[in-house]
Formats: structure tokens, C-alpha cells, sequence
């Protein structure tokens, strides 16, 4: 059985736990301190399984070979568990409809984008993917086929995920979107983290601790959703204490044409219809998990003045925080380098 270990993080210490080795040396399984226990976003106890347990990797008999001649363990330590080379310090697992083609997109820039030993070196992404083969959105029942289908789907891509040990889990979908209120959205959340028995970061977890940060509530929301979607995003942030001023939503029939919404709609759509001297907006919002945002985020945050938190990088960030990735990132908004 696979070891676990409560990790609270949090810290540049909590960072430092899961950093990068020096050149020349493995972190060894079940050897590095664990840091003293700082809150979290969440103020949650974060629990990160030990996935390199020794042996680590296991080496079948009768070891390496060479030209079908036994080498023995060619010099890996059996009483060492090795790291993932490439996700040595946290392997994240996202899930995502299948028909999406952004979100993984965009989480893989921000990691590319902030690589070094004190930023994200070490970080991975492995991605599950949701079935959905009807993704038509353009009527009421549509929207009821998708969900049925979303959701039949979600315990078995949880189930496929865990195939590759991750230690932590993100929910790439605006539950929102489908659900009724934030109680059927935790009720959900609920059902697939006690399946998965890891820690997840969501977008109705994820959002508020975001606006937090910038004292805000009146918010405008963006979407690629219909009214019917729209009320349903409405709601559940009213649901969470905030004020929604105003809302766009681009009305896509079919959820993989999400990914073509142009970056020329959405800026248009942010500066003349969302973020207007009348509607006094302290940030923007934007839901939907298929619609890019970062491109757009760099370039009117700076020109508006107010935050503006889409949620493939306000979700990166909180599963970054609370698994103790504190340094600034860049190329991803004002949240990410600031809080």
C-alpha cells in the first residue's frame, strides 16, 4: 500500500522540502523533514502520498540486461526510492472533458514559463480525460445530456488518473456550468475526492480565494456559456458572497468549439461591455475551462486597472499554493505574481 503523509505547506520552507536535488544527488523516499505546518488557502491539512517509496524503481529479475546478459541492478539502490525525473517534486493530475484542448495547454505554458530551481522545476501534469462524445450545447436538454454524460464519466477518469500515482488532483471544468448552486457542486466534489482519497483544487475554491486576495465583489463574469449556463455561473457565486454585476456569455452550441471563441471577443467583450465606469467592477471573472485567457489577462490587466482571474490560472495557482509553490510566477495575471 502506498505510504501517505499529512503535508501541510505553505512556506518557502515547505518549497524548500519539495525542491529540486543538488547536482549529484537523489532525494531519498521518506527522508526529506517535513516542514512545520503553515496554513493553507484552504486552511485544510493537505495530504500528499509518498509515491517514491522504495523499491523505486523495481527492477524485475534477473535485473538489467546487456545483450540478454544479467547486470544485476546496474547500480540503482534498491533501498532508494527515486524520483519521477521529470515530476520529482510534485505530479499533479488534471481532469478535463475530453473534448477540451486548452486548459493542459495553458498550465504546461505557465510551467515552461517559470522554470529554475526556486519557480517550477519538477513540476508535471498528467492528464485524465472525461468522456463526453455528445457535447452539444445548444438547448436545455443538451446541456441535461451533457452533464449526464460529464458525470458518468468523472469516476471513471478519476479511476484512470490514480493509474499514474498523482499527488494531487485538479478539477479542469466549470462545474458550474452544469450544476445547480454551490451545495450540488460540493456534493459532487465530495463523492469524487473521497473516490480518488486526495486533495483536489477546484475553480468554487480556487475563485473565492482568489477574489479574497483583491478584496473584491462586484465582479463581471465571462463565459463561453448560454443564459441558461450564465445563471447557473451567477448563482454560484452569489451563492459564495459575491455580487455579480454584469455577465457575457459567448453561447457556444458544441463544447469543443469553446477553443475558438477569438481573443479579439473577449477583450472586446471585457473592455465594452464588462469592465465599464458604470458597472464599477473590482475584477473579472471567467469561467469555462476550453476558453484561453492568459493572452488576454497580460494584456488588459495592466490598461484596466482591476484583476483579471480566468480559471485555468486562478486553479493553477491555488493547487501551486497549497501544495507550497510560493514565488512569483510571471506571464499569468497579477494573481500569480503577487499572491
Amino acid at each position: 500500500m502506498t505510504s501517505r503523509r499529512a503535508f501541510l505547506v505553505g512556506t518557502t520552507a515547505g518549497l524548500a522540502a519539495c525542491a529540486a536535488p543538488t547536482p549529484g544527488t537523489r532525494p531519498i523516499s521518506g527522508r526529506t523533514p517535513v516542514p512545520p505546518a503553515p496554513a493553507t488557502l484552504s486552511g485544510a491539512t493537505v495530504s500528499i502520498p509518498d509515491v517514491n517509496a522504495p523499491p523505486m524503481p523495481q527492477i524485475a529479475p534477473p535485473g538489467v540486461v546487456h545483450d540478454g546478459r544479467p547486470l544485476g541492478t546496474f547500480g540503482i539502490d534498491p533501498s532508494i526510492g527515486y524520483p519521477d525525473v521529470r515530476s520529482f517534486r510534485r505530479k499533479f493530475g488534471l481532469l478535463i472533458p475530453v473534448t477540451n484542448t486548452s486548459m493542459e495547454h495553458e498550465l504546461w505554458s505557465i510551467v515552461f514559463r517559470n522554470q529554475g530551481p526556486d519557480a517550477l522545476d519538477g513540476v508535471g501534469l498528467h492528464t485524465a480525460t472525461i468522456s463526453t462524445p455528445r457535447p452539444q450545447l445548444k438547448t436545455a436538454a443538451d446541456l441535461l445530456e451533457y452533464k449526464r454524460q460529464f458525470l458518468s464519466g468523472l469516476s471513471a477518469a478519476v479511476t484512470q488518473s490514480l493509474l499514474a500515482q498523482p499527488q494531487y488532483l485538479i478539477m479542469g471544468m466549470s462545474l458550474e456550468h452544469i450544476l445547480h448552486g454551490i451545495d450540488e457542486i460540493r456534493a459532487v466534489m465530495t463523492d469524487v475526492q473521497t473516490q480518488a482519497g486526495l486533495s483536489w483544487a477546484t475553480w468554487h475554491d480556487a475563485a473565492p480565494a482568489a477574489l479574497h486576495r483583491f478584496g473584491a465583489k462586484r465582479i463581471g463574469l465571462l463565459t463561453p456559456f448560454d443564459a441558461t449556463g450564465n445563471q447557473n455561473a451567477t448563482r454560484m457565486f452569489e451563492d459564495l458572497g459575491f455580487e455579480v454585476v454584469s455577465s457575457v456569455g459567448f453561447a457556444c452550441a458544441n463544447a469543443l468549439h469553446i477553443a475558438h471563441v477569438p481573443d479579439e471577443a473577449k477583450e472586446r467583450a471585457i473592455r465594452q461591455l464588462l469592465a465599464t465606469r458604470a458597472n464599477r467592477l473590482d475584477a473579472i471573472v471567467q469561467c469555462g475551462t476550453n476558453m484561453s485567457l492568459l493572452g488576454v489577462t497580460e494584456r488588459l490587466e495592466p490598461m484596466l486597472g482591476i484583476p483579471i482571474l480566468g480559471i485555468n490560472a486562478v486553479t493553477f495557482w491555488y493547487a501551486l499554493r497549497e501544495n507550497g509553490f510560493r514565488r512569483p510566477l510571471m506571464g499569468a495575471g497579477r494573481l500569480l505574481r503577487e499572491f
